[in-house]
């Protein structure tokens, strides 16, 4: 008679045999997503911006810098993500989230900065924020969870496809845009004009329009409305934020041509998907 064939067991503490299959133990530890790298830059994005924001009413050359360094790692996160294979959709999400705040804030300054254009950048903020949720909103339903915001499909306007697809034009049309802004918060600085009513009474009725300012006139607080004109009274040159802002001002005016495009497209999108849901709840409600 030939001998049975015995399975492969192991012995445990006891010395009874257990099946080696019943204790597998995973090779992968669990990953922490928001310890990815491509996310750590992200944070180091939003200290940036904090900072600049906080130096942002009277210290125009340091808000500057950390803001244009926070937007820089906008393109270093994407770069990482791709290099170490941790793009993510919290990342996504994060990325989009930052942008859309910062740019937010700078453009609320700039509506106090200069009162008469208020309403525009205004509506500058509410068609960033607008078209961009449209656009994610619409990718998640039409599309699935799994679809990725920046994978625009053939049958959509070719100008998205071609923002979205090609990182030179994203990045580009991106980095420009928010030059621009940038020159524009710098020209607010180079006011020929203080603003004799931002004076205390003891000291400001001697000083007329154009002239120089002393520091001790003005209210204490960095963060008053005489010491943003106190820091505008260091007037800058305005020749480079001029410069600056005649040069980006067109990639500035098709990124917002872009986000008008991309409001519509999502638009009709979420529309489509809807025609198609009543004609499905009308077909069920027949039979």
């Amino acid at each position: 008679m030939a001998p049975k064939r015995q399975t492969r067991s192991s012995l445990n503490g006891n010395g009874s045999a257990v099946n080696g299959s019943a204790h597998k133990i995973s090779a992968e530890p669990e990953e922490n997503i928001f310890l990815f790298i491509p996310n750590i830059i992200g944070y180091s994005r939003i200290v940036l911006a904090i900072a600049s924001l906080y130096y942002m009413p009277v210290h125009p050359r340091t808000c500057s810098l950390l803001y244009s360094v926070s937007c820089i790692l906008d393109a270093v996160d994407g770069v990482a993500a791709r290099h170490f294979n941790q793009s993510t959709k919290f990342g996504a999400v994060l990325d989009m989230v930052t942008d859309r705040c910062t740019t937010s804030c700078l453009l609320v300054f700039l509506a106090s900065a200069f009162p008469r254009w208020s309403l525009v950048f205004q509506g500058l903020i509410s068609l960033d924020l607008a078209s961009h949720y449209m656009h994610m909103y619409a990718t998640l339903s039409m599309g699935g969870s799994s679809q990725s915001h920046k994978k625009i499909s053939e049958d959509k306007n070719w100008i998205l496809r071609m923002y979205y697809s090609d990182n030179r034009v994203l990045f580009a049309l991106c980095a420009f845009n928010e030059v621009f802004f940038i020159a524009v918060y710098l020209l607010s600085f180079s006011s020929p004009l203080l603003m004799p009513s931002l004076l205390q009474e003891d000291g400001g009725a001697s000083l007329q329009p154009g002239s120089p300012a002393a520091p001790a006139t003005f209210w204490t607080s960095p963060y008053s409305a005489g010491a943003m004109e106190m820091a505008r009274a260091n007037k800058m040159d305005s020749t480079v934020p001029w410069v600056i802002a005649i040069i980006s001002c067109v990639p500035m005016a098709t990124k917002q041509i872009i986000n008008v495009i991309q409001l519509m497209d999502a638009s009709k999108w979420l529309a489509e998907g809807d025609r198609e849901q009543r004609a499905k709840d009308r077909a069920n409600k027949a039979r």
